[in-house]
This record gives C-alpha cells, sequence and structure tokens, in this order.
C-alpha cells in the first residue's frame, strides 16, 4: 500500500485538492464572499488519534464525517450559515494514503449535504495522526446566539435526543454489551456516534418562530455533554436552572438495556450528541418545540442563583446537582 512518505507533502496536496473548488485553491490563501452587514463566525476544533477517533471505533469516512459535522455544529449553536472549511493535517510518514482520502470523502459526505466546501489547509509531519479544522460562517449581528443571553424565566429547549453518541462508543468498544437490543437499535445508536448530524436545519425554523422582529436567544451545541451545555449558560449568564427529569429525551432502546440512573448519565454526561440547548422565551419554545414535532423538547427553565439542578416531578428522587466535573475534560488524566 502506498504511504504518505512514498509520495511526499506535494504528492498528497495534489491528491487532497481534488476534494477543494478549483476555483478557491492554488493561492496563499482562500477569498470566501460574504453577505454586507452579516457578521463573520469563526471556530476550530482538533481531534487527535486515541483521544477524539480510533481505528476500533471509527472508520476514516467516519472520522472525516465527524471532524466536519463537530464544526458545523458550533456554527449552527451561533446560529450561523456555514461559508467554508480550511483542513489542517498532522500525520505520520508511514500512514496510508488511502486513509487520507477516506477521511476527505467523509467530511466531504457530510459538508455536500450543507453546501459547504473545503476552501484550503495545510499538511505537516507528525508521530499522531492530528486533524485541525476551521470553520467559517455569517450571521445576522441580531440572530446571534450567545451563551450569555439566558434569562431567568427563560424555557430550555434541547433538539434530539441524548446519550445516543455515548451508547453507540460503548457498543462499539465493548460489542458484548446490549445483547438484548435488536442489530437494528444497535446500528442507530453505533450511527448516532459515528454520523452525528450538525442541527443548521433549526436555524430557519428559529428565526421564522421570531420573525420579524429577534429577541436574544441563548445558547451552545451539546457536544461536550447536556450537563455542560446547561452549566456552561448559566455561569456565562449569571443565572441557575432545573431541569426535569422525565423531561430529558432518551433513545427508545435504552429502556430496555439500561438502568434508568445509567440511561440518564449517559444523556448528561456522555457528550458528543451534537443538538442544541437553547434558552427563550416560553412562548417561542412552545412553538418551536412543535414545529419540530419529535426532535426537540423543553425539558426545563432557567432559574435565579447559580446551581444547576436535576428535578424529578415524582419526589422519588432527591434534587441532583449537575456537575462539570463528571464530563469529558481534557487534561484531567
Amino acid at each position: 500500500m502506498t504511504t504518505i512518505k512514498d509520495i511526499g507533502e506535494q504528492g498528497l496536496l495534489a491528491k487532497l485538492q481534488s476534494f477543494c473548488p478549483t476555483e478557491m485553491i492554488g493561492d496563499d490563501a482562500a477569498v470566501l464572499v460574504t453577505v454586507p452587514e452579516k457578521s463573520l463566525v469563526v471556530t476550530t476544533d482538533v481531534l487527535v488519534d486515541g483521544v477524539h477517533f480510533s481505528d476500533a471505533t471509527t472508520s476514516p469516512e467516519d472520522a472525516g464525517w465527524r471532524a466536519a459535522a463537530a464544526n458545523l455544529s458550533d456554527l449552527a449553536a451561533m446560529g450561523a450559515d456555514p461559508l467554508g472549511i480550511t483542513v489542517g493535517l498532522g500525520l505520520p510518514g508511514d500512514l496510508q494514503v488511502s486513509w487520507v482520502e477516506r477521511l476527505y470523502q467523509g467530511m466531504t459526505e457530510c459538508l455536500q449535504q450543507y453546501n459547504t466546501p473545503i476552501v484550503g489547509g495545510d499538511v505537516v509531519r507528525s508521530p499522531v495522526t492530528t486533524i485541525s479544522i476551521t470553520a467559517f460562517g455569517q450571521v445576522d449581528p441580531q440572530r446571534i446566539i450567545r451563551r450569555s443571553a439566558a434569562k431567568v424565566g427563560d424555557a430550555i429547549v434541547v433538539t434530539g435526543v441524548h446519550g445516543a453518541s455515548y451508547a453507540g462508543l460503548q457498543l462499539r468498544l465493548h460489542p458484548q454489551l446490549g445483547h438484548n437490543l435488536t442489530p437494528a437499535e444497535k446500528m442507530t445508536l453505533i450511527k448516532a456516534h459515528q454520523r452525528p448530524q450538525p442541527r443548521l436545519d433549526v436555524l430557519p425554523i428559529l428565526w421564522d418562530i421570531f420573525s420579524p422582529s429577534p429577541l436574544p436567544i441563548a445558547g451552545m451545541d451539546s457536544s461536550d455533554g447536556l450537563a455542560d451545555a446547561v452549566l456552561q449558560i448559566c455561569r456565562v449568564s449569571g443565572v441557575g436552572a432545573v431541569l426535569e427529569r422525565h423531561q430529558i429525551p432518551l433513545h427508545p432502546s435504552f429502556e430496555c438495556w439500561l438502568k434508568p440512573e445509567q440511561a440518564m448519565e449517559y444523556a448528561l454526561y456522555g457528550g458528543e450528541d451534537f443538538e442544541l440547548v437553547l434558552c427563550l422565551p416560553q412562548e417561542q419554545a412552545n412553538a418551536l418545540v412543535n414545529k419540530l414535532n419529535q426532535s426537540a423538547a423543553i425539558i426545563g427553565s432557567i432559574t435565579s442563583g447559580s446551581q444547576a439542578l436535576l428535578h424529578d416531578k415524582h419526589e422519588k428522587i432527591p434534587d441532583q446537582v449537575l456537575s462539570l466535573g463528571q464530563g469529558f475534560q481534557h487534561f484531567d488524566q
């Protein structure tokens, strides 16, 4: 098999340029056309082999998809429409060229759904395979979604289900798990991990609900876990929150596989679901959930104070204080 060392940097770049629009590459930098009066949104995400992906759980195509989806999700969390991405790669010389081409194929499959091109990047030698993506988007300044905009009384809305990605990862790492799941249920959970969907589809619905007068919306994505997202919003906005345990959407297969507390741990702290967590007035929250149908739920409300609590309306389980320390944290080990 041909390795990167065999074809060199220029040979690899020639192969990767086939994934980029010809009119946007070949110079020292890409030129992106933005709409007047809109703000430019920029986000960068770094993924490292053995930390964010591995051959044991993720094919090169899926690693590429996840890398692209993570950045598009960050744009969605800011209310921005994507313009393009650049890709920086750190690669060992003995890595097969086909692995990199398959990585780009997965990125392209994700990006094409949102008409987002790869407009450039860089390649360097590295002992560990590393993918660094910078994504560019644009947003009307009045529609920027910020973590600091949550207000007491706001409803907390989440899109999709939570915990599915972590469940899929566990099934890949430990195939003996989930013996009472059907093959279709297993594949659904594994796909949730390998091929997450950034929720850019939610933005037009939001703008329609808030038309013609935009109101401040607080939010972020749940890439680091649902609890992390709620706590980050509360911390920056200077508020607290109460989440209703029985309103948090879980994957239906959890009921026959996981104990209730384990299912809730997956949902709150598993991460990488790439859904949106939004805080907005009750009326608009109801309208958003109605329009998204089964793909969203109101899970609680913003309160005064500083704590975020998980509450059981049946009062069978004591209130639980949510903690940032329970989710994934870099440098903890």
